[in-house]
């Protein structure tokens, strides 16, 4: 048999072994027995060796994509009782949660070709499309309003260049995202948790709304906790889901720079958006600035980083600015733009800062609130209001 003739059998079998599984997902509300028993299989498959992907497709390949032969393979046991696995399917069924096998022709080939795939792979809401461009922005929990700001609008900006924005359910950067993308488009939320779990438990709310037009999505199963092993393997889909993981805010033990290293691991590229030296929520950021990763000066950037794919599915506006608004030109509006970009100040400490006399600077703060440059944030401090401003080059353009 010639080499090439060798190759074809491969690739044929491949193509074999990824037909195997349902096309769309196992649906538990179904009540044909077969697909039920089906089902249970791959869910005994996914409690004993969740926690192990790479030793899970190891014994699936050898298997030939049988769940129960791969199970006997591994010598592992199943943490949960058949009736639990039972209980499970109708869980499932009730809260209308999918599960695709990684050996349905519909599980993404973005994760299929990392080393650790997850062998089934829990979603409730739309049938993603996994083909769309898509983004990961990831960041701290305790984000600063900075961080928050800039998560927000770099989101909004991605959906509605038509990017699937992907984080992970978490306080701060990551709700921040899921929260900008979903005025404009979809995102994808994956859990450290089990698919009928949501953490931290006040982002309930943001699920649902996540799950309406997107995907909120899982592969540990049913009834598991948050708990620290779960996280690092929630990180490595993050970033295998996307083709560019951003990285907004980051302390140096973080578990976004996890995302960050499963993301160059996979051949992912890691952006970064620039924060101050002096914030404990830019250290890690920063280092991965000082070891070369790419820095965000505003969407462009992310959206030049997809190539074609980012261009053919642009529909963003080039600025963040309200249509027909320009920089302002005046020294004064422009100081007061630059003092902000580093800090959020009240009206005093502004005006000690940059000496402006009470009455011009009163003026000022007016138009350039008029205009959306800043807002007042409730403790009566004023912030920049457009992040794309603040981590671009316009204001200093302009002057």
């Amino acid at each position: 048999m010639t080499a090439t003739q060798e190759e074809k059998n491969v690739n044929k079998k491949k193509e074999d072994f990824y037909s195997l599984g349902p096309l769309e997902g196992f649906d538990a509300r179904t009540q044909k027995p077969e697909i039920r028993a089906a089902l249970k299989k791959w869910l005994t498959l996914q409690d004993a060796l969740c926690l192990s992907p790479v030793h899970a497709m190891e014994c699936i390949e050898a298997a030939s994509g049988n769940p129960e032969k791969a199970l006997q393979i591994s010598r592992q046991k199943p943490r949960s009782s058949e009736t639990e696995m039972r209980r499970w399917i109708e869980v499932l069924a009730e809260k209308n949660i999918r599960a695709l096998p990684v050996t349905s022709p519909a599980y993404p080939m973005s994760l299929r070709v990392i080393s650790d795939p997850p062998p089934l792979l829990f979603f409730r809401g739309q049938m993603p499309d996994w083909e769309k461009p898509a983004v990961a922005i990831v960041g701290a929990r305790a984000a600063t309003r900075y961080g928050l700001t800039v998560a927000r609008e770099l989101a909004e900006d991605l959906a509605n260049s038509g990017v699937t924005v992907v984080s992970g359910l978490a306080r701060g950067i990551d709700a921040a995202a899921h929260g900008g993308a979903l005025r404009s488009g979809v995102t994808w939320a994956v859990l450290g948790c089990g698919p009928d779990r949501i953490y931290p438990r006040e982002h309930r709310k943001l699920a649902d709304e996540i799950s309406q037009s997107g995907t909120v999505l899982s592969e540990l199963p049913l009834g598991r906790p948050p708990a620290a092993p779960h996280f690092p393997l929630r990180n490595r889909i993050i970033s295998g889901l996307v083709q560019v993981v951003v990285v907004v805010e980051a302390r140096l033990r973080s578990g976004s720079l996890i995302t960050a290293r499963h993301a160059l691991q996979q051949g992912r590229e890691v952006m970064v958006v620039p924060g101050s030296i002096h914030s404990p929520t830019s250290d890690g950021t920063n280092a991965l600035l000082r070891d070369g990763a790419r820095p965000i000066l505003g969407v462009e950037d992310i959206l030049e980083s997809l190539g074609d794919l980012g261009a053919s599915n642009s529909r963003a506006k080039t600025s963040n600015e309200p249509e027909g608004a320009t920089p302002p030109k005046d020294a004064q509006s422009i100081d007061v733009l630059e003092a902000l970009h580093k800090e959020s100040l009240d009206r005093d400490s502004l005006q000690r800062t940059l000496e402006i006399p009470p009455r011009e600077l009163s003026l000022r703060l007016v138009e350039l609130e008029m205009a959306g440059w800043i807002s007042t944030d409730r403790d009566g401090r004023l912030c920049l209001a457009r992040a794309r401003g603040l981590i671009g080059s316009k204001i200093q353009n302009s002057s």
